[in-house]
């Protein structure tokens, strides 16, 4: 699942380094246009039943929150 969900966010945020940042919100790496964006393709493409309550700064923090948050959703 990692894979697939790093390699939609190289797709959405080509020059984001997804794997080795670990604040991509809290550094404003992503930024909230790049969030929701987000969340519309992993909506689109995983399913992802992803609410409002969902959108907090530690989820979009690492590949890793974001996979888990994907993993929790679907």
């Amino acid at each position: 699942m990692k894979e697939k969900v790093l390699a939609l966010l190289e797709e959405i945020c080509p020059g984001i380094d997804f794997v080795g940042e670990t604040e991509l919100v809290d550094s404003g790496v992503l930024e909230s246009l790049d969030i929701i964006t987000i969340v519309q393709e992993l909506i689109s493409v995983f399913g992802a039943e992803i609410d409002v309550e969902d959108i907090e700064p530690e989820n979009f923090n690492s590949l890793d929150a974001i996979t888990a948050l994907v993993e929790s959703h679907i």
